[in-house]
């Protein structure tokens, strides 16, 4: 194992940060709070960060644990999380290694030794390890360069997820005070963050709070109708080859919905907490290490899952919160492409969730609390309006504008006065004395002479047929929204009550307006375009899809020659760009997001070949081929990386030694070769004030977006444009990095944004 180099003293502290974070992960730069956090925790401080769920929290305590002297402590609740991260980083050429119960006891002293060596950059450990004397003393005598608490939200009894464990780790600020501690969560209301400040004594530490919104995930929900059905539907018309996640309420209806959806042709596999260690093992491995598994399971299933390139979260029951439902739902599309959040419900699922919950032994303030949050998300499912906003706003985030991507946005919903018909209902189950179900009220109302409705002698009641105008579809839909919204309640076998709310509805005092699509038969979805970027694979362009495909063909097969997952070797999203700009050089594929020194070392000479022998099947192509002189200096500049100095001095992939960077390759972060040109072709000098108009263009529109700079083109692309400023939306056809897409998206504006520079 080599040691670790210094980073260069004479950088200040936001340089070296991003110069780390170039080199190592192959990003361009930080995201949103990212910087700041860095600094602060990087500068010895303590800090709260809120961060929805792929909004990058790790790089919030890693790359600090890189710039500090010592070894970064990460508490995380799960395993399988702790081994999938540090298989991620040892790809990185980072020292990282866990303590956990997996381990052989020889394993376990070879990482201590490694520890009190100071030879690990990050430690991943469980909560229930961290707080064992053995663990306390060892890294009281270990160089520890910060704590960070993960899943901090574990903290507090009133997340969605309270572990006992984590309220004993008031021992880190009184055993360890002067090392800085970050505590990192993706979903806290007021009083989960209150707790963690309290607990962790993080009280004068500062919080950073990004926003939540997930831009990229698509939201939809919609009324029973056979669930599975309709998720196979769902499943064909979308997202076919995807890997997703299905959550169902029950251990029964997660095998059941496994089962029949495998004989449908869907690789899916169930996952719950009653199947034996070795099958949800099994199932693991085989969702993170193969494409396209879908995993079916509940809520068991998911925290420890770091995988990029989930396309779809289904929910066919009722989440009990809307914390839960952020969070599952948060699992999509970390990788920043496509995806969707989609879900069915019914009124069983409301009377159900609302029953466990009057039943459960918890206190009584919890069980206020808990109604409230489950009161959150029915609102939410019923909603009428924008469901991002909606959801934004229950975590206190406000967005003006509806968002365009979410079921309600692009479909609007008609709403009308159901006011009547809830009055019919209400006074139906006021009648038959505030004890029957759905069902038996909905044949009231339909004048249903069944032989319970005969025998019970509700035939007599004003209220029988009154409701014959309508179908059973849209009664049933209708007694779902009054329960939901609180008019009807629930009670032990499911009969439903009139509330205390309702009797200004029935008094004609108040009136009730509801989704008209609600009340209606729902039409069969239809596939989605998925050029336009609905869900789906990630959504390159048909004359970039075989190059795409055959990236992936190689990526797996070079995952399971080294036993990691797939996208432990490259993202979606890394694939996709490399796909879009057709590197010919080391240096130009240097540029990629999510191609830092380590993996362009490793990777970069197959990766270019492929691209080399896939691109003549898009013709003429946008992006001259090597010359051979170029090819040779490609396979020189990728030999020096392997031999010089830094994280890229490791040969073999599958070594677990790695380095800091070094102070050299820190203090000089400039390409080994110009990022803009292929090897062996002069480039243009480039134009400053284009260069920077074109930047400054770049950071507005990943703002306007809500996407990485980089997506919106890469920095080759932005050195070719300026070197070649174009005049006509025809100079930027052939172009890397601007396909028909992004021209039709942004030439204009890169137009005027070179026009203005030079007539100014």
């Amino acid at each position: 194992m080599l040691a670790p180099m210094a980073v260069a003293p004479s950088l200040d502290l936001s340089t070296q940060a991003l110069n780390t974070l170039r080199q190592i992960w192959g990003y361009p730069e930080f995201r949103g709070v990212q910087a700041d956090i860095v600094a602060t925790v990087a500068a010895g401080g303590d800090a709260l960060v809120l961060m929805p769920t792929g909004g990058g929290k790790s790089l919030c305590y890693q790359v600090p644990s890189l710039l500090r002297p010592g070894t970064g402590i990460v508490v995380s609740p799960l395993i399988a999380l702790m081994k999938d991260q540090v298989d991620t980083l040892r790809q990185l050429g980072v020292r990282a290694a866990f303590l956990n119960s997996t381990l052989a006891l020889d394993a376990v002293r070879e990482v201590e030794a490694a520890l009190l060596a100071g030879e690990l950059d990050l430690l991943y450990v469980a909560p229930e390890r961290l707080l064992l004397p053995r663990t306390l003393e060892l890294l009281e005598r270990a160089p520890v360069a910060l704590f960070a608490i993960d899943e901090a939200h574990c903290v507090s009894q009133w997340g969605h997820d309270f572990r006992p464990e984590y309220g004993q780790l008031q021992v880190l600020p009184r055993r360890f005070p002067e090392i800085p501690r970050v505590a990192l969560t993706a979903t806290a209301d007021d009083r989960t963050r209150a707790d963690i400040l309290r607990v962790l004594e993080l009280e004068g530490a500062p919080q950073f709070v990004s926003s939540f919104d997930r831009p990229n995930i698509q939201y939809r929900v919609a009324g029973k109708e056979g669930p599975k059905t309709q998720l196979l539907d769902f499943i064909r018309a979308e997202h076919a080859g995807d890997a997703g996640i299905v959550y169902c309420l029950s251990r029964k209806s997660v095998e059941q919905t496994a089962q029949w959806l495998a004989a449908q042709g869907v690789d899916a596999v169930p996952y719950h907490a009653g199947l034996s260690p070795r099958e949800r093992e099994r199932a693991q491995e085989r969702f993170l290490n193969e494409e396209g598994v879908v995993v079916v399971a509940t809520v068991a299933f998911g925290m420890g899952i770091d995988k990029p390139n989930v396309r779809f979260v289904a929910h066919l029951d009722l989440p009990k919160s809307m914390e839960g439902y952020y969070q599952e739902t948060g699992r999509a599309g970390r990788d920043g492409l496509p995806s969707t959040a989609w879900m069915v419900y019914g009124l069983a699922d409301v009377v159900n969730v609302r029953r466990m919950l009057a039943q459960s032994d918890a206190p009584e303030e919890v069980k206020r609390v808990e109604a409230a949050k489950l009161d959150a998300l029915l609102t939410y499912c019923e909603a009428a309006t924008c469901r991002r906003q909606l959801l934004l706003a229950y975590f206190g985030e406000h967005r003006d504008e509806p968002c365009g991507n979410c079921d309600v946005c692009l479909s609007p919903p008609r709403v009308r006065d159901a006011t009547r018909e809830a009055q019919m209902a209400l006074s139906a189950a006021i009648r038959t004395g505030n004890r029957f179900g759905a069902a038996y009220l909905t044949d009231v109302l339909l004048g249903q002479p069944t032989e319970k409705v005969l025998g019970m002698g509700h035939h007599l009641l004003p209220t029988f047929g009154v409701g014959k105008g309508h179908d059973e579809k849209m009664w049933r839909g209708l007694f779902r929204q009054l329960v939901s919204l609180g008019y009807l309640a629930a009670g032990e076998y499911h009969g439903l009550s009139a509330t205390g709310k309702s009797r200004a509805l029935l008094r004609g005092e108040a009136t009730l307006m509801l989704r008209e699509d609600s009340l209606l038969p729902r039409e069969k979805v239809r596939a989605r375009d998925r050029s336009r970027g609905g869900g789906g694979r990630a959504p390159v362009d048909a004359q970039d899809a075989p190059l795409f495909e055959a990236l992936r063909a190689w990526r797996l097969e070079r995952a399971r020659a080294q036993g990691v997952p797939p996208y432990v070797i490259f993202s979606d999203a890394t694939l996709k760009a490399v796909a879009e700009l057709r590197p010919g050089s080391a240096a130009t594929l240097g540029t990629v997001s999510g191609v830092g020194q380590r993996k362009l070392a490793d990777y970069g000479d197959e990766v270019l070949q492929i691209v080399r022998d896939r691109s003549g099947e898009r013709g003429a192509g946008r992006i001259p081929l090597p010359t051979e002189r170029g090819v040779r200096e490609n396979s020189a500049v990728l030999g020096m990386l392997r031999g010089g100095p830094g994280p890229a001095h490791v040969v073999a992939p599958a070594e677990a030694a790695s380095v800091r960077p070094s102070a050299a390759s820190v203090a000089a972060p400039a390409p080994l070769l110009s990022a803009g040109s292929d090897v062996g072709q002069a480039p243009a000098p480039a134009d400053g004030a284009v260069a920077g108009a074109l930047s400054a263009l770049r950071r507005e529109l990943a703002r306007e977006h809500g996407r990485s700079a980089f997506l919106i083109f890469p920095n080759a692309t932005l050195e070719v444009l300026a070197a070649h400023p174009p005049r006509t939306l025809g100079d930027l056809e052939g172009v890397p990095g601007l396909g028909p897409k992004r021209i039709e998206a942004y030439g204009e504006q890169i137009l005027n944004a070179v026009r203005t520079v030079q007539e100014g």
